[in-house]
């Protein structure tokens, strides 16, 4: 019989897509390791405590590997490649050092007026005053934008990229992720063989580069850095700019703070990544031997998954977890993950979240929500956390 979903052992009127705190804090009541069901996945430890998720994400017997789960027989095949999220060092420690560098701090400073250029266009692009959502009008293409021009992505192809990704990351049916990962996967070879014909200083040429290096990525792997780059590049931080924006308005407090100190921009992200933060677990641990997490024995071959979100909310080490505070000491949660699968991206992330954030409340003063907040449908996916569309209305915009 398998173990209870997690929507089983929620408290009565708990939407866990909506808002899954509750449940959190009613299961760390009882415990920080639980067994749960997760459709289309099968049971799975789940691990709530700060300290208890930190540890597990550099614990060398939690694999990445697909291969170490004791229910594994075929992964049928990759959806696009081979990535590092399902790969463990060496393996893992090789991909990430031809890619690292692109992400270092001072690299991602330079992007800057990039970034700033971007968010002022768009919002050029908005009517003087109205109504629009901000996910698909400036949340969704920023990022798209930044992480595309990265990759050497032609802008003309760009509106393909979010369709795909939408539907691999929340998938209609079976049949429509399967024909959105053929899509962006041949899309990506006739890119990587452009780029192999004419190289330019983009991203992805300097890893068709490195392909054809000693120790470099195989065609698979070249495919997988590619699409997770892609992927992980924009989807995350869709969420935490739509995500801020939405805890912003619905706190209006914190809201007039932030408008009347600008200065308190980066304490204001971090607590947005930590209080609501776009990653809600992390990729699937599986126990290479037996593991022991919070007194709980975890057998060789069973499957962890990690709650990034949980631990962010852990009252051990931030006390009031639940209260929205853009002056709290926000830093030590893990929205980003920790040891060597933390976020390559955390850095432009943090870069692109800050510029959005202040350029849209520096030019639309009076941004409002234009819906209940109780209705924002939420985006239909166990890992990620974001709203579909995010309605708001101004009556005037600034110039940049």
């Amino acid at each position: 019989m398998p173990a209870p979903t997690l929507e089983e052992l929620a408290p009565a009127g708990v939407d866990v897509t909506a808002d899954p705190y509750p449940l959190f804090a009613a299961l760390r009541e009882k415990g920080l390791v639980h067994r749960i069901h997760v459709p289309g996945s099968g049971d799975v430890w789940l691990v709530l405590g700060r300290d208890e998720v930190r540890a597990a994400l550099t614990d060398t017997r939690l694999r990445n590997d697909i291969r170490h789960s004791a229910t594994w027989e075929s992964d049928g095949g990759n959806v696009i490649g081979l990535n590092m999220l399902q790969v463990d060092a060496p393996q893992h420690t090789r991909l990430r050092a031809l890619v690292a560098r692109e992400f270092t701090a001072g690299r991602v400073d330079a992007l800057r007026p990039r970034v700033q250029r971007i968010a002022d266009s768009l919002l050029d692009a908005l009517p003087p005053a109205g109504a629009v959502d901000l996910v698909a009008g400036y949340a969704l293409p920023l990022p798209l934008t930044v992480i595309c021009e990265l990759l050497g992505v032609p802008f003309a192809d760009q509106h393909h990229f979010h369709a795909w990704s939408a539907e691999l990351v929340a998938p209609s049916s079976p049949a429509a992720a399967a024909a959105a990962g053929g899509e962006m996967g041949a899309y990506f070879a006739s890119l990587i063989a452009a780029k192999a014909a004419a190289p330019g200083q983009d991203l992805m040429s300097a890893l068709v580069r490195a392909s054809a290096e000693q120790d470099g990525l195989s065609p698979e792997e070249l495919l997988g850095m590619a699409f997770l780059l892609l992927v992980a590049g924009h989807e995350t931080t869709v969420n935490l700019i739509s995500g801020g924006v939405l805890n912003l308005l619905r706190h209006p407090d914190q809201l007039a703070a932030l408008r009347a100190d600008g200065s308190l921009i980066d304490g204001a992200v971090e607590e947005m990544l930590r209080h609501d933060g776009p990653v809600t677990v992390a990729a699937f641990r599986h126990a290479a031997e037996p593991v022991e997490i919070a007194g709980v024995r975890i057998p060789a071959g069973d499957t962890v998954m990690l709650s990034l979100a949980a631990a962010s909310r852990d009252p051990r080490h931030f006390p009031d977890p639940d209260r929205f505070d853009i002056r709290r000491a926000s830093r030590g949660h893990l929205a980003f993950g920790h040891g060597i699968h933390h976020c390559l991206g955390a850095p432009l992330a943090r870069v692109e979240g800050r510029t959005a954030l202040a350029t849209l409340l520096r030019r639309l003063p009076d941004l409002a929500l234009d819906a209940d907040p109780g209705s924002l449908a939420r985006r239909p996916n166990a890992m990620l956390r974001g709203v579909a569309a995010l309605p708001v209305r101004w009556s005037r915009r600034l110039a940049a």
